[in-house]
């Protein structure tokens, strides 16, 4: 285990891609991932940025291959806020909050990208970061990948927001449920709450998933038991980021308020304590959880430990009864328009467009 305090011109984006046959010989890999602990700067994406780059310096100078960071670190998690709304009712000030929210997503591609592509080539680690993504009007809570050449790769997009994020976050779909075969191992991601959907992770591991990233927002104790879970059963080292926040990290109010408290939290209240946790796949808590404040959580994967997790329970092959139980993953896009023309017009096939 270690546990780490912080101390407080780009390529460009390539097409989203799986790495196929990337994969080195995982008996001999050992990989030293680290997860960063810490909050965005709310509003203020060129901050949150610059904030990242420290943070990626600082792991990479570690030795971390693998830096992953917390759900909606790039844009913001909106802790306590509800954007004034009550069933029937819209309130004036909730739609600027919406407004401003909806001004700090990042757009893929684009700019801050771009950026985060360079830190990843620049540190030379492979780099999953939480990001509010904004395709048009509508916002999606997404994690973006990038590998140490500094490359773009893909992205998941969080199938199912939870509770009350159903109101400022789309829902993803299949189309975005990558794992990426790369020189640490297989990399994917799922979303906080999401991970606690069966099928979804069961898609993960039929996948070949490895290093199971799991940015998230949620500090409950039960989380790190549903990270031990998810090791033990999907035979795969968990790899899961929240941000430590203070009521500070926030704008004052009245510019930000918290609903649901009797009272407006103190300036040093703690908002979200973190828990990152780094789980192997016995089920055994290699670093974390760490709620004592912002920093880093590293831990040295050993994939060889994977071939004897499966010896054990292998999910998807030897303890799977495919003629009793199975599933089907519908990874086509789901547009809301699609455009079909006529082969009279001169075009070919359908031209879908979609978000």
């Amino acid at each position: 285990m270690a546990l780490a305090p912080s101390s407080s011109g780009s390529e460009p984006v390539i097409a989203e891609v799986e790495m196929k046959n990337a994969g080195a010989d995982q008996a001999a890999t050992t990989v030293r991932a680290t997860v960063v602990q810490a909050s965005s700067v709310f509003y203020d994406t060129p901050a949150t940025l610059d904030k990242a780059e420290k943070f990626i310096a600082e792991a990479a100078g570690n030795g971390s291959q693998l830096v992953v960071f917390p759900e909606a670190f790039i844009g913001g998690y909106p802790h306590g806020c509800t954007f004034g709304l009550a069933i029937g009712n819209r309130t004036a000030k909730g739609k600027e909050d919406f407004r401003k929210y909806h001004a700090a997503a990042i757009e893929v591609p684009g700019p801050e990208v771009s950026r985060l592509a360079s830190l990843a080539g620049k540190y030379k680690v492979f780099l999953v970061m939480g990001v509010v993504e904004r395709a048009g009007y509508t916002l999606y809570n997404t994690a973006l990948f990038f590998d140490p050449l500094g490359k773009y790769l893909g992205k998941h997009r969080k199938l199912v927001p939870t509770a009350l994020e159903r109101v400022f976050w789309g829902f993803g779909d299949g189309s975005t449920l990558p794992v990426f075969d790369t020189q640490l191992g297989k990399i994917g991601a799922l979303l906080c709450w999401e991970n606690k959907m069966p099928l979804a992770r069961t898609a993960m591991y039929a996948k070949g998933i490895q290093i199971y990233c799991a940015p998230t927002a949620d500090a409950s104790p039960t989380w790190v038991a549903s990270m031990t879970h998810i090791a033990l059963e999907g035979g795969c080292f968990v790899v899961s980021a929240n941000q430590y926040c203070r009521r500070k990290d926030y704008p004052p109010p009245p510019e930000y308020t918290f609903g649901g408290l009797d009272e407006e939290p103190s300036p040093e209240t703690v908002v979200c304590p973190g828990g990152s946790v780094i789980v192997s796949p016995s089920g055994t808590v290699l670093a974390g959880p760490n709620f004592d404040g912002e920093g880093l959580v590293t831990a040295d994967l050993d994939l060889g430990d994977i071939v004897q997790a499966k010896f054990d329970f292998d999910v998807v092959g030897h303890y799977s009864r495919p003629e009793v139980l199975s599933l089907v993953v519908k990874t086509d896009p789901k547009p809301a328009v699609s455009f079909t023309a006529s082969s009279a017009d001169g075009e070919k096939g359908d031209d879908a467009l979609q978000a």
